[in-house]
């Protein structure tokens, strides 16, 4: 099997930039890059891409590693860099053959099974378009884990990874402010609502790496508190959590679990988030979403907890669907909460788009799909969606409840909106197959309440944060007896059963709540203007 290994000479300056400060001249070290060739092919050239650490770490330090890890298996091939000037030189022995517009060409003359992809400190968008050459080839691609991820854990060879589809979507690595993270975590009770699901698992993940005093997993599946219950346990012994399988509609519930230990901070997480399924079943969204936030809000208030942070969503913006209009009237109820008279609570909501193979998400339907030899269905040819990994959005939860005075809506910076027909055409390529050829992509027409488009921000009136990728939405002044008023009577129309009424009412609360033609068309419209050269 042939390797192809590919990254920048960090003296290039190509990528990324080189910080004086973390690291000198005589410290500019790289890794080599090789191939691993089976038996037939031992002896022969292969490639060489370098790579840089901003810690020691040199080529044979690398090298030595991948012998001890894998003996002769592995050769030398060649390198790959986009600075031309380096291009026919040799670094450590080894000819530097060509930059990205090449590696087509050097895939397909030299036979290479396999791309590693070894640029730790790269931007994000820059990275995907690279990747999307090596996916165009036959070869499958390896890369090392990011910049900052280095920076904690050191290098390693089995930190390597087949690339999959969170490479191609051009996210940048989160830098947080830590220490500041840590202030507001460590010693505390935190209280994780949802906590099994794939966000609040993750805020779990990311809250047990501060310290906390108790971490408090609350969720109503028990399988899926079983699982992170497990696997905090197994990487984090040191933890000390609870367990509590708990529905947030039960208040009477709720108001045990929150008197018995107190939590100075909340992550609110529980929610129905599948958009067909409200549609069908808006009751089940108004009493697990809205009186499930209600709740947990009010014991917040009659506990005097620290913080209350929710976890909000791009659908509640302008929103078209049951779901979405739930979370937006969940926003609603925090702010409301925030302007109570003789409140202690800092209420902030986080809003953020999808998240990449989050439970539900269109991802595991595509693998399935592809899977089975398709074809992978999708609603629209021009759907597009803003996306961002599940790691980064707990991380970024995270800090944003670090910036939280009260009463903010924090709006996470999602990059480009991705085109749902191009992920889908990117995954069947990682598996292997090419698209609409081997495994057809078919369309199947726009789901009930299901927009073309998602959309942040509520209005454009957004202020900075410490983070380039935080930003603020100005508070609302909102009554919190006036809306709990009007959630009485969305309740009722619940048991009423009827769903004219409900969604009347929900509209009536939530003004911005309207029909996913109105805002498509809106936007449709929009894009001709600007395309003919008119106005928005």
């Amino acid at each position: 099997m042939r390797i192809e290994y590919m990254g920048s000479i960090l003296t290039s300056g190509f990528y990324g930039e080189y910080n004086q400060k973390e690291m000198s001249m005589k410290d500019k070290k790289f890794a080599l890059i090789f191939s691993n060739v089976d038996e037939s092919h031992l002896g022969k050239d292969v490639f060489l891409v370098p790579y840089y650490w901003c810690k020691v770490v040199g080529a044979s330090t690398i090298m030595t590693e991948i012998r001890k890890e894998k003996s002769d298996e592995y050769n030398i091939v060649g390198i790959i860099d986009d600075n031309k000037s380096k291009i026919g030189n040799y670094l450590n022995g080894v000819k530097i053959l060509g930059d990205r517009n090449d590696i087509a060409e050097i895939v397909e003359k030299e036979n290479i099974d396999e791309i590693f992809f070894a640029i730790a400190k790269i931007n994000g968008e820059e990275r995907a378009k690279i990747l999307d050459i090596c996916s165009n080839t036959k070869a499958k691609i390896k890369v090392i884990p990011g910049y900052y991820q280095l920076l904690e854990e050191g290098i390693s060879f089995n930190k390597m990874r087949y690339v999959d589809l969170k490479d191609l979507i051009g996210r940048e690595e989160v830098k947080l402010d830590k220490l500041g993270i840590e202030e507001y975590i460590k010693d505390k009770v935190v209280l994780v609502t949802g906590g099994g699901g794939s966000i609040g698992a993750e805020l779990c993940r990311q809250i047990a790496k501060y310290n906390p005093k108790l971490l408090l997993i609350l969720d109503i599946y028990e399988n899926n508190a079983y699982d992170i219950q497990n696997e905090l346990s197994f990487n984090e012994p040191n933890l000390n959590k609870k367990v509590i399988i708990a529905s947030v509609r039960d208040k009477f519930r709720l108001n045990q679990v929150i008197s018995a230990y107190k939590p100075s901070i909340i992550f609110h997480a529980a929610a129905h988030k599948h958009v067909p399924l409200m549609e069908d079943n808006p009751g089940e969204a108004i009493k697990n979403n809205v009186l499930g936030t209600l709740n947990m809000v009010e014991l917040a208030i009659q506990y005097k907890v620290e913080k209350f942070v929710l976890i909000s969503t791009d659908k509640a913006v302008n929103p078209t669907n049951i779901m979405g209009a739930t979370k937006r009237l969940c926003e609603m109820i925090v702010q409301a909460a925030n302007n109570e008279r003789g409140n202690k609570t800092e209420f902030v909501a986080v809003r953020f788009g999808n998240v990449l193979g989050s439970n539900g998400s269109v991802i595991p339907l595509f693998k399935k799909q592809i899977k089975k030899g398709g074809p992978v269905t999708l609603t629209h040819k021009n759907i597009t969606r803003y996306f961002m990994l599940i790691p980064e959005a707990a991380q970024l939860v995270l800090q944003a409840g670090a910036y939280a005075k009260g009463g903010e809506v924090f709006v996470l910076d999602m990059g480009k909106p991705v085109k749902i027909y191009d992920l889908a055409e990117n995954l069947i390529k990682l598996s292997g197959y090419k698209p609409n050829e081997e495994i057809k992509i078919q369309i199947t027409g726009l789901r009930p309440g299901e927009k073309l488009y998602e959309e942040l921000l509520m209005n454009k009136d957004l202020r900075k944060t410490q983070h380039n990728k935080i930003f603020v939405d100005k508070p609302e002044s909102i009554s919190l007896s006036n809306l709990k008023n009007q959630i009485d009577d969305l309740i009722f129309a619940t048991k009423l059963g009827n769903e004219n009424m409900l969604k009347d009412k929900l509209k009536e609360i939530v003004p911005t709540y309207n029909s996913p033609e109105f805002y498509n068309n809106k936007r449709i419209l929009q894009e001709a203007a600007i395309t003919s050269g008119g106005e928005e």
